[in-house]
């Protein structure tokens, strides 16, 4: 008499456990790459990205790398090379870095006639939004590292030629360099100055340009700062070996830095997000949060990687070798961070994304996004804006369509899915195999390839060839399907059956794509199979 075993997708990717303790949680993955955790359940094959402007899309600064990004105004703001460029089609480029605008703000020839202001040996950038009672989008504050922090504030709609522009640098400690900012409680917050590395600077309130008027100061910590961001009523400062916090910036008698930890420090300040009502932040032991608990005043560290340690060790081992990007999807309720060295082919970069689900974060891996300047914003319209840029110099539209581009060519999104050695709950029994069921969502036409390995990929007997799923129906979606492109009365989520043949105590599922389709999730398998004898 046939058995059966059904599980869902659930878990994300775990590299942690071994084989024997994995057996349990079956829905845990050992292989998720160019794959994503859906909060609602199940795997998805990532989206790809497309080129910001489209089909004639150029360049902001020839090849030079991207080395920030960020939605403003109706468009974005891109920082390559020496420069700093603003486009709302990513056909036209406007450079905004110029010198001595005037106070009152410059027409459009005016600004385009101005010297440029070299952002000489500009790093990896930045950004803060300082917002004004009257500023439309408010101004935008870039650091980079080498240079003082730059502001730019554009108000007015339309063509560009009938808008008026602002500029200027800002002296946070003489003609030092910043390379931290962020903006706290009507404050600008620099840190990472040239000669100060241990030392927080704020702004006078409600003022980002003045660090020498009342209500501004510094603070100097034991520690080489590495990153701050707002968190609450507090300002957090990251160290190197440990994490403190601001407190009271309003009130010069009682304001001060109190320890949070000791013995915990950050990695990179490129990778501090907020998600979940936490920090998130990569430390040499893992990813962890600053998470605010009930009792005023307490705070609680805990990492939130155990389950794919080895990758996070590599990253920490390789910290200085690599360009950090991290920014946090809201509407999927993920954390992207990314890895790559700065002349590493964009194929080869690599990244992990974190999913927020009712079970905590469960994670996956991503191979050929090169996220250079990589951002994630709502912008003044209320609508979040994604992008990234590569080392060549291109700037794209992230987590979009289904294909990934390299130097303006459409590649495929190879995307790979296995599940551990499963022992449908008795591995002592040999099992014959009958059939698998598996349930997708497909979001467009797929042909996935389902693959099957026993007894731990033996090579003592023979193993199946892949099969391909070429049936999987697309159901029909009264107002948006297409007359005989779709399956009328079809599930959103069907089950595809697919007969198999191979006897083995336990045996390894893997769904696979390597094409320019639709992506679609993987939510669970189903397997039919008769017991045939316990050795």
């Amino acid at each position: 008499m046939s058995q059966a075993f059904g599980f869902s997708c659930r878990g994300g990717l775990n590299t942690n456990l071994n084989s024997l303790e994995i057996l349990g949680q079956p829905g845990f993955a050992t292989i998720l790459n160019n794959f994503e955790v859906d909060p609602d359940g199940g795997y998805r094959r990532i989206n790809g990205f497309t080129a910001f402007g489209g089909d004639s899309a150029t360049r902001p600064n020839s090849g030079n790398r991207i080395l920030g990004t960020y939605p403003y105004a109706d468009g974005i703001v891109v920082c390559s090379g020496t420069g700093i460029f603003f486009s709302n089609d990513g056909i036209t480029w406007l450079q905004i870095n110029r010198s001595a605008v005037a106070t009152g703000g410059d027409n459009y020839t005016a600004f385009t006639g101005r010297s440029l202001l070299t952002r000489t040996n500009q790093g990896q950038c930045q950004f803060a939004i300082f917002e004004g009672a009257t500023y439309n989008y408010g101004q935008l504050i870039i650091a980079d590292g080498s240079n003082r922090p730059y502001v730019f504030r554009m108000e007015g709609t339309g063509a560009l030629n009938t808008r008026t522009f602002f500029a200027n640098e800002i002296t946070v400690s003489g003609t030092n360099g910043v390379k931290y900012i962020t903006v706290h409680d009507h404050h600008l917050i620099a840190a990472g100055v040239a000669g100060s590395l241990s030392t927080v600077y704020y702004s006078v309130n409600n003022d980002p340009t003045n660090f020498t008027g009342t209500g501004s100061g510094a603070i100097t910590i034991s520690d080489q700062i590495q990153g701050i961001k707002g968190f609450r009523t507090d300002l957090i400062v990251f160290a190197r070996n440990s994490i403190h916090k601001l407190i009271n910036i309003n009130d010069t008698q009682t304001v001060r830095i109190d320890p949070i930890a000791e013995n915990v420090g950050c990695l990179s300040g490129y990778s501090i997000q907020e998600i979940g009502g936490d920090l998130v932040f990569l430390a040499p032991d893992g990813i962890r949060t600053v998470a605010g608990t009930a009792r005023i005043g307490d705070t609680e560290l805990s990492s939130i990687s155990r389950q794919i340690q080895n990758i996070i060790s590599n990253i920490a081992v390789n910290i200085n070798s690599f360009v950090i990007d991290s920014c946090v999807l809201r509407s999927k309720s993920q954390y992207r961070l990314f890895y790559a060295e700065a002349d590493q082919a964009a194929s080869n970069s690599k990244g992990i994304i974190g999913t927020f689900t009712g079970q905590g974060f469960e994670w996956s891996e991503t191979e050929g996004i090169q996220a250079f300047g990589l951002s994630s914003e709502i912008d003044y319209t209320g609508l979040e804006k994604k992008y990234h840029g590569d080392k060549n110099g291109y700037v794209y539209n992230h987590d979009t369509g289904t294909s990934f581009i390299y130097d303006g060519v459409e590649n495929n999104i190879l995307a790979t899915y296995e599940t551990a050695d499963l022992d449908c709950g008795d591995i002592g029994t040999r099992k014959t195999f009958k059939y698998l069921r598996t349930s997708f969502s497909p979001e467009g036409e797929v042909s996935p390839t389902l693959r099957l390995r026993y007894d731990y990929k033996s090579t003592e007997i023979v193993q199946p060839n892949d099969y391909e799923l070429t049936t999987i129906p697309v159901p029909a979606i009264f107002g948006t399907s297409i007359f005989g492109s779709t399956t009328f009365g079809g599930t959103n989520d069907p089950m595809i059956r697919q007969t198999v043949e191979g006897s083995a105590n336990t045996v390894s599922l893997r769904i696979r794509t390597n094409d320019k389709q639709s992506s679609f999730a993987v939510n669970g398998f189903y397997i039919d199979y008769m017991p045939s004898g316990r050795r």
